[in-house]
């Protein structure tokens, strides 16, 4: 049998089809792991996937293990550090290989001198390097495979004793468990320990069984921890049969607890290259146990929440690729007695989908209020809720009432006892220097294009906004597309709900202590605060707002503690920027940039404000409508093929009335209609006004394009929507989309069927791919994520109402949401990203069934 592979390789490598022969299944059992049709090697309960993955800084990359279905080594690769960091240097991926008679695959790898390929590796801590190698892993017995580094040219002498291979072994599932490194044991301890080192150059104390290498250099100048032990066969988990691994190595190896250097470190593995040495630089075996007999227990996906009676309900059941037992499956109502049986069905096949069979189980027809749980074999879902009010309390709520108040930046948020965070970055801003490329992606240009000077401090930005929920930056387009939706809420569904009070001249916020005012309309006018303000004073948008210092950036915890908030105050040790100028101050910098599209984007949400504030703040919102119509005038021409065109123009259409801007969307005819999928949700509201010709086109469009949604929805996946993740998590994609589909839906109600965005909603309260049926909204549904990516990720907590990115892929197939608190790839939560699109799913749905406004 041949197939037709599409290999994706390490970061920066062109994805490559190559055809191989593969092996059957049952061929080379005895020989332990055979090559899967998608390219990694496989045996019973045990995967080795070889750089498929492409996400270093996210330890999803290099030499994989997944054991028992759940991924429990990965980043196995060549690393310059002992401890890598997010921005540690990471190798450039050439040509992948793979030998189907041998059963290995090679990747071809690079560490090229940094003056040629622009990393902007600090010279400091990292010297050029020309280090080119390859490292190829092959099956060696019947639970067993080797890692094998080749090297073109020896290690460098400044790289000897620094450049190895590590392997991360991931923490979670190994606090409190056993391993063994020769003569000695120990513990995987829950939190990183001493002793520690705290000067560039000194040593780490050897450890107690230490080979004659030698101590760890501290090669960044940071705190390192010491090696947990140092030997020559590593066990991993002796005391669990299913999760023991084993590691050789003939040149010695390291235990290591990488989170001594960062709090989002695993365990590592590690073997240094040696001098001198070409071929067979390194070689480690590698010994996986898996269960015997082990395959994918059911997992039964079901929303957390509940449904309405009259919604479709279906649960779906992941099982193990080779089942082919159809089972019972059991709606049971809860009642004080126990469980009662309420239908019983053979749930219907879907098919296969990534590493999966799927199964469906309809229990539409069940539409009796009350409490219910699912059952499949020994498996039990959450238990969730059918009511016509099923979506009216406790689901769009902690978004609102806790979420949003806690992201607020420029104040003190208390709730009762608890103070989230104190007044904070109230010396916001100054001007940021120009030609700067600074980290996270904020570039100043060759000039700041405003009246304001390189570090002059700008006025009016230190009020108003919310923290990007991972970090402490404020940019512009989170801002007002958080403000937009709010406002959308508050016009379709005249949201008005009151938890919160909020005063904004005392700078306070006191979560569940109600003052009056719509809290909804409170967080509009916090979000334009920050938005109108740094217009006001620049006389254009800022790009957005962030700390000068990567030190702060990557801070943890009391936003309070991000600045002195003392405009202007000299702080020592903050550094130089990336063009080696010293940061004297910890106030926080004001991007501007020249982008006619986000402009109009912008445009479109404060124009959408201005209608929600109309009745109860006109003068703010004859501010954010007058700003509305001056941007859009700037940027309109300037805006080329974006579809923000049109979203500038119609929502300033449905905010002024004024037939000049429908006349000038008819004029952008050929844009409106060259994807509607990006443009016709926008002119749901604008419809009936469209000349007729147009709305002609623009009907038949929609109708085609609504057709193919309900088409694919059959085959996208079995969810009833596409997911498709790239590096991310698609939550947020998912979500955005079902609001889309919502508004199409405002529009063009017989062409839209509502599942295609009540699966959005479904998607994102438990109904996804992966054994983790966590809810994504932290607080919300039975099971929900409670260990999430915020800024309070080092506590290993949640904030109500936060929607994480959710479930992503780790490549080629394994679907993957695991508890952990610093995958930002999974679990961060974000401003702009799901929480309002979530609000506005759940706030449609109340409305479709229950029929009422909130």
């Amino acid at each position: 049998m041949r197939i037709k592979l599409a290999l994706a390789i390490a970061a920066g490598t062109t994805l490559t089809a190559m055809t191989i022969p593969v092996l059957g299944q049952d061929a080379a059992m005895s020989d332990g792991f055979v090559l899967s049709e998608k390219g990694y090697l496989t045996r019973p309960g045990v995967d080795v996937i070889v750089f498929d993955d492409i996400y270093p800084d996210g330890h999803q990359t290099g030499v994989t293990i997944i054991q028992q279905g759940r991924r429990v080594a990965a980043n196995g690769d060549v690393r310059l550090d002992a401890m890598p960091g997010q921005w540690s240097p990471m190798p450039k991926g050439g040509e992948r290989s793979v030998d189907a008679a041998s059963r290995s695959i090679t990747q071809r790898l690079s560490f090229p001198d940094p003056s040629k390929n622009g990393r902007g590796f600090n010279p400091i801590f990292y010297p050029p390097v020309d280090l080119s190698y390859s490292v190829t892993v092959t099956p060696a017995g019947a639970n067993r495979f080797r890692i094998r580094v080749d090297l073109d040219r020896p290690v460098p002498s400044e790289w000897r004793g620094r450049a190895g291979f590590n392997l991360e072994l991931f923490p979670t599932e190994l606090f409190g468990k056993a391993w063994l490194m020769d003569r000695v044991g120990g513990i995987f301890p829950r939190q990183p320990n001493g002793p520690i080192i705290r000067s560039k150059g000194s040593t780490v104390p050897v450890p107690r069984n230490a080979e004659a290498n030698g101590p760890v250099q501290d090669p960044n100048g940071q705190a390192l921890g010491a090696p947990l032990a140092r030997g020559r066969k590593l066990v991993v988990a002796p005391e669990t049969p299913g999760q023991r691994i084993i590691i050789e190595s003939a040149d010695g190896i390291e235990l290591i607890d990488g989170r001594s250097a960062h709090n989002n470190g695993w365990y590592i593995v590690r073997g240094v290259l040696p001098a001198g040495r070409t071929a067979h630089a390194l070689e480690w075996t590698v010994t996986v146990d898996s269960e015997p007999g082990w395959t994918y227990r059911p997992v039964i996906q079901v929303s957390q929440v509940g449904y309405a009676p009259a919604q479709s309900k279906r649960a779906l059941f992941e099982l193990d690729a080779r089942s082919t037992d159809v089972g019972e499956a059991v709606l049971y109502r809860l009642t004080e007695a126990g469980e009662q049986a309420v239908l019983r069905d053979s749930p219907r096949e879907w098919g296969s989908f990534l590493r999966y069979r799927y199964r469906a189980f309809d229990f539409s027809s069940v539409k009796t209020p009350g409490m219910y749980r699912i059952g499949y074999g020994d498996q039990r879902s959450q238990p969730f809720r059918i009511a016509d009010d099923v979506f009216s309390r406790d689901v769009w709520q902690p978004t609102l009432e806790t979420f949003l108040p806690v992201q607020m930046c420029h104040m003190r948020v208390s709730q009762k006892y608890r103070v989230w965070h104190g007044h904070d970055h109230l010396d916001d801003a100054r001007m940021a220097p120009v030609s700067l490329n600074h980290f996270d992606g904020y570039v100043q240009g060759p000039q700041t294009l405003t009246r304001f000077r390189p570090g002059d401090p700008v006025p009016g930005l230190n009020a108003g906004g919310w923290h990007d929920a991972g970090d402490y930056d404020l940019r512009v387009e989170s801002q007002i597309g958080t403000v937009w939706l709010l406002a959308k809420m508050v016009e379709e569904f005249d949201l008005d709900y009151d938890a919160t009070r909020i005063d904004p001249q005392a700078k306070t916020v006191e979560i569940h202590d109600p003052d009056g005012r719509n809290d909804a309309i409170q967080q509009i006018e916090h979000g334009l605060a920050s938005v109108l303000g740094g217009y006001r004073s620049l006389g254009r948008l800022y790009r957005g707002i962030i700390t000068p210092s990567l030190r702060r950036y990557v801070m943890l915890g009391d936003a309070g503690s991000h600045s002195d908030n003392e405009p202007m105050k000299p702080v020592d040790g903050l550094g130089v920027d990336a063009n080696g100028g010293p940061v004297t101050a910890d106030d926080r910098w004001v991007f501007t940039e020249d982008n006619p599209e986000r402009e109009l984007y912008v445009a479109a949400g404060l124009a959408g404000a201005a209608r929600a504030l109309r009745r109860e703040n006109p003068v703010l919102a004859a501010e954010a409508l007058a700003a509305a119509r001056a941007i859009t005038d700037a940027a309109i021409d300037r805006g080329g093929d974006s579809p923000n065109r049109i979203f500038a123009l119609a929502e300033l259409a449905l905010a002024t009335g004024e037939q000049r801007y429908v006349d000038r969307i008819a004029a952008l005819v050929d844009l409106a209609l060259k994807d509607v999928s990006k443009t016709g949700w926008m002119l749901a509201g604008l419809r009936g006004r469209l000349p007729r010709p147009f709305r002609d086109r623009l009907d038949r469009a929609v109708l085609e394009y609504q057709a193919g949604v309900q088409r694919d929805a059959r085959t996208d996946s079995p969810y009833g929507i596409p997911y498709k993740p790239q590096i991310w998590g698609a939550g947020w994609d998912i979500q955005r989309r079902g609001v889309e589909q919502w508004l199409f839906a405002r529009g063009w109600p017989e062409a839209v069927d509502p599942d295609s965005w009540l699966n959005a909603l479904n998607f994102v309260l438990g109904v996804h791919p992966g054994e983790n049926t966590a809810s994504f909204v932290s607080g919300v549904g039975s099971h929900s994520a409670t260990v999430a990516y915020g800024v309070n990720r080092a506590d290993w907590s949640y904030i109500p109402g936060g929607v994480i990115s959710g479930t992503n892929l780790i490549r080629p197939d394994l679907p993957e949401l695991k508890t952990w608190p610093y995958f930002w790839q999974q679990t961060e939560y974000v401003m702009g990203g799901g929480e309002t699109n979530f609000m506005f799913l759940a706030l449609a749905a109340d409305r479709h069934f229950a029929g009422r406004k909130r």
